[in-house]
Formats: structure tokens, C-alpha cells, sequence
């Protein structure tokens, strides 16, 4: 059973940066991809990057472009985002999201669609002061 788990959320304030961890566990990792969306209050979930746990490759939203490095360490089984000068906007709940490598429909950017992934964490929140 896929199982993942978000931590680091917290208060931070504008202009910092802050770096998101999700642990996995109960699959092959080497066989999935895993990402990062996040839905801020009265809005739809947002796609922000995910990575292919097996060669590495990584995968962003167009905008806001470099705000985001998504890594990982699969020795730990740990996918982490690190989020770059924060603003009041980024105020969301962060989810690491799974899904098989061969499912995710990487060409056009098609990934950014939450409908396309079958796993989800709990998320942790993310505040960011003015």
C-alpha cells in the first residue's frame, strides 16, 4: 500500500525559503514518479513539479518559473521541494502525490493534472507572513 507523508510546513515569512519532505513507503520506488501539488484556500489543486524516482528526471510548472527544486534521495525513500522566496501567495496545503512512471502523461505538461494521480499524502500546511 503506497503510503506518503509530507513534512516541514510552517509559518514562514515572505521572502524566505522553506524545503518540503515526503517520505514514501509500501511500493517500489524505482517504479513511480513522484510530485508536489498544493491547493491554497477557495482555489482548484495546483501542479508544481514531480520526479521520476528511477532516472532522476525532473518536471516543473511553467510558472512561477524557479521558484521550485524538487530532489530526492532514494536511500531514504524521501522526495523533497524546495520553495524559493515565498510570498503571501504561496500560502497553500502542500501534497506529495505518487503514480506508476508508465501512467503519468509527462508530454504537454498533461502531468500538472491532479486527475492523473493516484496516490496523495495528508499534506502539510504552508503559511507565509507579509
Amino acid at each position: 500500500q503506497v503510503q506518503l507523508v509530507e513534512s516541514g510546513g510552517g509559518l514562514v515569512q515572505a521572502g524566505g525559503s522553506l524545503s518540503l519532505s515526503c517520505a514514501a513507503s509500501g511500493f517500489a520506488l524505482d517504479d513511480y514518479t513522484i510530485g508536489w501539488f498544493r491547493q491554497a484556500p477557495g482555489k482548484e489543486r495546483e501542479g508544481l513539479s514531480c520526479i521520476s524516482m528511477d532516472d532522476g528526471h525532473t518536471y516543473y510548472v511553467d510558472s512561477p518559473k524557479g521558484r521550485f527544486t524538487i530532489s530526492r534521495d532514494n536511500a531514504k525513500n524521501t522526495v523533497y521541494l524546495k520553495i524559493h522566496s515565498l510570498q503571501p501567495e504561496d500560502t497553500a496545503v502542500y501534497y506529495c502525490v505518487a503514480e506508476r512512471s508508465f501512467k503519468v502523461p509527462f508530454l504537454g505538461n498533461r502531468w500538472l493534472g491532479p486527475q492523473f494521480w493516484t496516490s496523495w499524502g495528508q499534506g502539510t500546511q504552508v503559511t507565509v507572513s507579509s
